[in-house]
């Protein structure tokens, strides 16, 4: 296992890894931001190099130097435009090695707008207070469509068009042709792009806000971890826990998509980095390709809501609610080993009906060995968590254990980072936040139409008259709304959206800022597995070669759990380990639930979630026949309902059928009596 200081895969598991191309072609069809220019000119990528490291080198200065919020936050979008333009073809099939010159005039409008802006700032706080001139209007205007355009090339159509859609409400609604719901008093072009370019509303809201304060600085953290190998450390260590269990490849995927998707916050990349590996080995030991598919896909959706990180969601969610981020990450905790239990004993549980064995424990590396090559890996993580529930701001944290990354990379020679991998991390880290900044960017337009509108106050009250005063109505119509408003989005602009759109309807019905960002939250993430644009799970099901639809809806039979959780917490806060009784729906301070509840939902909630697995597969020790498993699935949802004497019956009829079912898979296996005299 070892040679030259570094982890060797053993070959039967090397080999059964997809070739780069076939990932890259998978990457670029399902991850629109793959999409990028590949230059043969070497001037051009040492000048992209450096406008890209100088990027990340600003922002890791302004942690301790601020700039005035709207000077930082123009730049940082701005600039991740120009760059934009410079990195992603205008379409699929344009010539990848060069770059048009209109594109170096979109470049240099992005960098002009910045530049107009530090040139007016003063004029705008002081002279004018806010009030948007005939050339602020035009400068905005120039802004607005740079960022459709941006956005159209790292994103997609989907949301570029939704937020066009938002931006042209104000135009129109003060007519009377709308439903009376929505109408508004009448806005000019200086209403409207004011709110856009010249304050912190609109372009340059608390969307960009999250991403300039912590968004971008995570994902150079987790540049930094991956430059030093921790991906790998995370394959290794998940493949020497699981690979020789039951069904081990799958397990091995719930695990390390988990451990990775929580750090690196992209779903779809999250699929295609550790799909790469655990697809085929998933395949090769018999699981069908769209449930491999399938298993990849549901468990880097699973990730994101996977303390301590949660895809740097759980920042913004701390940004935007005033909560603690340790309450929130506190919180998430017992929803996330819900969500993952299910996984694993689906998994579990498919592997037992179709007889599917773990690899060969001489094909795997060893526990202890792993841990000597790679635990100072873990030592970023656990400074991390400790500073940020220290009360350390979490800007300092992030640049703080950047710092710790590459110092803790030394202790070991084979994760050693020297300059030039310190340069490249900081290089590949704004080539992975582009996305994100410019998602931001696009979402704050959708957030200045609902601050200067009051569409969202609109919202909330056409999903209130709609529940009709139920509160489980109520949450079943924002469960779709997020879905919806989620679709097709990477994970931290879903969850702004949904925040901003749709858990304020919560809030009429007393349920607490936290439980209610959460539940939205879920839902929000959800929508990449959700058809009919799952993009984690079609881009799951190009490495599998299996069906984009059998593997969406498979994904979300892994993620039962998911969807059943949020309606628990909400009725039931010692889910979060809180204790909500009696408090405002706004509070932000929280007492802990005591022992007992915890202890009582915890031990419910994992029956019932286990339960559940077993109805969906059919299988425990044996097969289940249909009636058991609709007796098992309903004494399931019994058994999770916040509730003493139904949970207490689900329980007492899931301990009945499991005991049937092992009963029954003994006389299966024991020899009739007189078949084993003959033998004797």
């Amino acid at each position: 296992m070892k040679k030259d200081d570094k982890l060797v895969e053993p070959t039967a598991i090397a080999d059964t890894e997809i070739p780069d191309k076939e990932v890259q072609k998978v990457l670029e069809k399902y991850d629109i931001e793959s999409n990028t220019r590949n230059w043969s000119n070497r001037g051009l990528v040492l000048f992209f190099s450096l406008l890209t490291i100088g990027y990340a080198l600003f922002h890791l200065y302004i942690t301790f130097y601020p700039l005035p919020t709207l000077l930082q936050r123009s730049f940082h979008l701005t600039f991740g435009m120009a760059l934009v333009f410079l990195l992603y073809p205008t379409y699929k099939k344009q010539d990848r090695t060069k770059i048009p010159f209109y594109d170096w005039i979109l470049f240099a409008l992005s960098i002009g707008s910045c530049i107009y802006l530090f040139n007016v700032y003063q004029e705008i706080v002081t002279t004018r207070g806010g009030v948007a001139s005939t050339t602020d209007i035009l400068m905005a205007i120039l802004t607005v469509i740079l960022v459709f355009e941006a956005a159209r090339r790292v994103t997609g159509w989907i949301l570029p068009i939704l937020a066009f859609l938002f931006l042209l409400y104000p135009f129109f609604s003060h007519q009377d042709w709308l439903p009376r719901m929505l109408l508004t008093r009448p806005f000019d072009f200086a209403d409207i792009f004011g709110q856009m370019y010249t304050k912190t509303e609109g372009l340059f809201s608390t969307a960009i806000g999250a991403s300039v304060q912590f968004i971008f600085l995570f994902i150079l953290f987790g540049a930094f971890l991956a430059k030093s190998g921790m991906g790998k450390f995370f394959n290794d260590l998940a493949l020497a826990l699981a690979g020789h269990k039951q069904g081990g490849p799958a397990k091995v995927a719930v695990l390390s998509s988990a451990m990775m998707g929580s750090v690196n916050g992209s779903a779809v990349g999250n699929v295609v980095s550790t799909g790469a590996f655990t697809i085929p080995l998933m395949k090769k030991i018999g699981y069908d390709k769209n449930f491999s598919g399938a298993v990849e896909a549901s468990s880097s959706i699973g990730g994101q809501i996977l303390p301590p990180i949660m895809g740097a969601s759980a920042f913004i969610m701390a940004e935007t609610t005033g909560i603690s981020y340790g309450t929130i990450a506190l919180a998430a905790i017992i929803p996330a080993f819900l969500f993952f239990i299910t996984s694993i004993m689906q998994v579990h549980y498919r592997a037992g009906r179709s007889n599917l064995r773990g690899l060969p424990k001489a094909d795997l590396p060893e526990v202890k060995k792993v841990m000597k090559q790679g635990w100072h890996l873990m030592i970023p993580l656990i400074s991390l968590i400790i500073m940020l529930f220290s009360g350390v701001p979490v800007s300092y944290a992030a640049f703080y254990t950047i710092l710790v990354s590459v110092a803790a990379s030394w202790i070991r020679k084979h994760t050693r980072m020297y300059p030039k991998d310190i340069l490249k991390a900081l290089e590949t880290g704004t080539r992975q936040a582009l996305s994100t900044i410019i998602a931001c960017g696009v979402v704050g337009i959708v957030i200045g139409v609902v601050n200067l509108t009051g569409f969202g106050a609109t919202l909330t009250s056409a999903i209130t008259s709609l529940g009709q005063g139920s509160l489980l109505l109520t949450l079943i119509l924002t469960m779709l709304a997020s879905l919806v408003l989620g679709m097709g989005l990477p994970s931290i602009p879903a969850y702004i959206i949904t925040a901003t759109m749709a858990a304020p309807a919560l809030a009429t019905f007393d349920v607490p800022i936290l439980v209610a960002h959460l539940f939205v939250f879920y839902f929000g993430i959800f929508a990449n597995i959700t058809p009919p644009v799952a993009l984690a799970s079609f881009a799951a099901s190009g490495l599998a070669g299996g069906d984009p639809m059998r593997t969406s809806i498979i994904s979300l039979r892994l993620s039962v759990a998911g969807f059943l959780v949020p309606f628990v917490f909400v009725y039931n806060h010692s889910m979060l380990l809180i204790d909500a009784t009696g408090l405002p729906a706004n509070t932000t301070e929280f007492a802990f639930a005591s022992i007992p509840d915890i202890a009582f939902v915890l031990i419910t909630s994992t029956i019932a979630v286990i339960a559940i697995s077993a109805a969906v597969e059919g299988y425990i020790r044996t097969n289940l026949g249909v009636i058991n498993r609709l007796v098992l699935g309903a004494a399931s949802v019994l058994a999770i309902v916040p509730e003493m004497v139904s949970s207490i019956i689900g329980i007492a009829v899931i301990i009945v059928i499991y005991v049937l079912n092992y009963m029954k898979a003994k006389k299966d296996q024991d020899p009739p009596v007189g078949v084993a005299s003959s033998q004797a």
